[in-house]
Order: C-alpha cells, then sequence, then structure tokens
C-alpha cells in the first residue's frame, strides 16, 4: 500500500460526512492534494492540526502531492496555480517549492478565474469555486479531469429491471446492462456496509497501459451513505491493486439464500457445466446512467485549511483566519464513458479590522486653483519629478455634451 491511501481514505470519509446523503460528487485527492502543497508553511498547533487532517507529516505530505503532480496519470488531467496580488518576501520559500509546472501570476478577476477552471476541465466545470474579494492576498488551486470511455461498452435495459422496491424503475425508461463480457460483478462482505453488490468497469487502455477502473457499490437502504463510500473505496482499491486475482471479499452465491432482496435477485437453474464440482456462478448488473454537480465547503476545521491559513498569516504577520476553501466537482456516467472533474481552491484574506469610526472627505475645488504637471523616471533620472507643466485654473468651462455619459 503507498503511503497516501489509508490518509485518503480517512480524508474522504471526512468529505463525503459533510456532504451527507444528498445527490454529491468530491475529488478528496484534489482537496487532499491542494491541503499538502500548504503543508510546509506550517509550525507548532497549525503543523500538528495540518497532519492530523492530512494523516501524514505536513513535510511528507508535501512531497507526495508533489511527485504526483510532477507526473499525472494519463488519464487524469492536473494543473495546479498560485495567484497572489502582491507576491510576498515571506512566501519565497513556499513559493519556489510548489510544484514545478505550478502556474503563477496576479490575481485575477472572477471572469478569468472562471476561465481557467474551464480550461482546464475541458468546460467539464463552468465556474471557479471561490470569489475574489477585494481583501484576498492569494490563491492555490488545482483541477483534476478525466474522460475516458468504457473497452466494453454498456448494453441497456428497461428501467423496470431495476426492480419492483425500486422507486426509479417506474421513472427510467431505460438503464445500463452489463454486456456478455468485460464487467465484473459480484457480491461481497464488507466490514463497514455488509453484503453489498459489486459492479467494476473498465475504461479503454492507452498504448502504455495505463488505465481507469469505476466500481459501483450498493448496500442495503438502511446502511449509512458514509460506510459505504468507504466500503467501495476498499473494495475499489483492492480490486485495481490485483486486476486478475480473485473479486475483493467475494461471496458465493451458493452461501447466499434464493429469492429476491433490494440488492439482488438470486435463481438456480439447470445448465452445462465444466466447474469441478458442477455449481457455476455468473453474475451481471443493471444500473441507471447518472450524473451530479456539487460544491463542497472546505473551511470546517477537519479538511485542514483552517490550519493552513493560519500559517500563512503568521508567515505574512497577519492576525485573524481570513481565508476561503472549496472545491467544485463534476461527473457523468453512461453507456460508453465516464467524465469527471474537480477544481478545488484555498484563498487567503487580510484580516478585517476592528470596528471603529470613519471621516469621509469630498474634497472641492470650486474657486481657482493650482495644477502641475510634473514627469516621473523609475530610473531616477534627469525627467524624474520634473515640473514640466503648471496652470491656475480661475476660468472653468462647461463639461462636453459627449463627455457626459
Amino acid at each position: 500500500m503507498t503511503p497516501l491511501r489509508a490518509p485518503l481514505a480517512r480524508y474522504a470519509e471526512r468529505l463525503h460526512r459533510a456532504a451527507g446523503d444528498t445527490h454529491h460528487v468530491a475529488s478528496p485527492l484534489g482537496a487532499w492534494l491542494l491541503l499538502a502543497l500548504t503543508g510546509p508553511t506550517a509550525t507548532g498547533e497549525d503543523r500538528a492540526a495540518l497532519a492530523g487532517a492530512l494523516g501524514l507529516d505536513p513535510d511528507d505530505a508535501a512531497a507526495e502531492a508533489r511527485a504526483l503532480l510532477a507526473a499525472p496519470h494519463p488519464m487524469v488531467a492536473a494543473a495546479t496555480a498560485l495567484w497572489e496580488r502582491t507576491p510576498m518576501a515571506e512566501l519565497a520559500a513556499w513559493r519556489a517549492a510548489l510544484p514545478e509546472d505550478t502556474e503563477r501570476g496576479a490575481l485575477p478577476d472572477q471572469a478569468a478565474l472562471d476561465a481557467w477552471a474551464r480550461e482546464r476541465t475541458g468546460g467539464l466545470i463552468e465556474r471557479f469555486p471561490l470569489d475574489v474579494a477585494p481583501d484576498t492576498l492569494l490563491v492555490l488551486a488545482n483541477a483534476l479531469a478525466t474522460r475516458v470511455s468504457w473497452a466494453d461498452p454498456f448494453d441497456t435495459a428497461p428501467g423496470t429491471e431495476l426492480g419492483a422496491g425500486s422507486a426509479w424503475s417506474s421513472r427510467l425508461s431505460r438503464v445500463l446492462r452489463t454486456p456478455p463480457f468485460g464487467h465484473r460483478c459480484w457480491v461481497a462482505a464488507t466490514d463497514r456496509a455488509g453484503e453489498v453488490a459489486v459492479h467494476a468497469v473498465r475504461a479503454a487502455e492507452g498504448d502504455d497501459g495505463a488505465g481507469m477502473l469505476v466500481v459501483s457499490v450498493a448496500a442495503a437502504p438502511q446502511v449509512p451513505a458514509t460506510d459505504v463510500l468507504a466500503a467501495a473505496q476498499e473494495l475499489a482499491v483492492a480490486a485495481a491493486t490485483a486486476p486478475d486475482g480473485p473479486d475483493p471479499g467475494r461471496r458465493s452465491l451458493f452461501d447466499l439464500p434464493l429469492g429476491e432482496t433490494p440488492l439482488w435477485t438470486l435463481r438456480e437453474e439447470s445448465t452445462r457445466t465444466y466447474a469441478d464440482d458442477g455449481r457455476e456462478e455468473r453474475a451481471t448488473a443493471v444500473l441507471p446512467c447518472w450524473s451530479a454537480q456539487s460544491r463542497h465547503d472546505l473551511t470546517a476545521a477537519g479538511f485542514g485549511f483552517d490550519a493552513a491559513a493560519r500559517a500563512l498569516g503568521r508567515l505574512l504577520g497577519l492576525a485573524g483566519p481570513g481565508f476561503d476553501a472549496a472545491q467544485s466537482a463534476v461527473a457523468r456516467f453512461g453507456r460508453y464513458g465516464f467524465e469527471a472533474a474537480a477544481v478545488t481552491a484555498f484563498g487567503r484574506a487580510t484580516a478585517l479590522p476592528p470596528e471603529g469610526v470613519a471621516r469621509v472627505a469630498e474634497l472641492r475645488f470650486g474657486h481657482p486653483y493650482a495644477v502641475v504637471a510634473v514627469t516621473t523616471d523609475p530610473a531616477g533620472g534627469p525627467w524624474h519629478a520634473l515640473p514640466v507643466y503648471s496652470a491656475w485654473v480661475a476660468d472653468p468651462e462647461e463639461l462636453p455634451a459627449d463627455e457626459a455619459g
């Protein structure tokens, strides 16, 4: 197991628990990677809080993130960016340690940030997850995007095949059915979700053999969403780790009772088989197409960005948290393929000052006054601070009509 899997599983559980059982999609990896890049700035209590959120020492987490972003998976387009209103010397070391391909520049306006999200996700995400405010000092962001085709596309079936107990069966006219070959279907026993139905479909591999496996897991209706998601993550990792091995957690169909359940129909029929014990097992699956679009607020303490904001604030001499963190994610699962994207962003702002009193002056030039035009030269040459024109204004004119708009 790589050092990242267990920490990422814990981070994913926190993120999905916050989202609850509403229809949603997220990229825990995208959020974790962004948080990891902030880790080396932290000291003391902030460092401990970041270590708790990341599940790794912050320096080790940053090294993992840099390694992943330096060589993205062929099926996951990845981008990172840092924008600053004014680059500050206090952040030079942290800035230099960001991944080499990190885009850098002046803090853009909202339209430019939205365009960045669209371009880096192939149009899947239309809007950047954060709003830039006048007090925003910097924004750190990443984008992950995937578009793949199935190695073996689905067949279709009537929606009624989802079962009489399904609320979707009367709502959907057509659903997806596994083809005769290429997909993996099985019943698995899990610690968190009990017995579950599992479907796994492979994306068509590239020339280098890189691939993607999309695993669907259904548990009994009463099992909490967080437990099913946790079980699905374990099963997906295990299935991808050993693609030619036994299906993880597999239960023999001969150990299950015949009949109907909310998860499957199990029947027995006579067949010709070469199985040594004369008992053969076959499984198919029907499942709906789906798409989801979500925005996740990452400002809660468990996600670690509050500690990252404090750490950056201490480097800059700023009091107060003054930050925002969020992720926008989309996904679509269909007959011929899968696409998904996530943009995660973290913005550090200057702290708002305490309440006070302001005096506001509106200066009026309502009687004769002087005007002086002075040249400037950043190099300090002879033209620098040289008064070139001067005037005394005693006879003003009406504003021209064509300038009155």
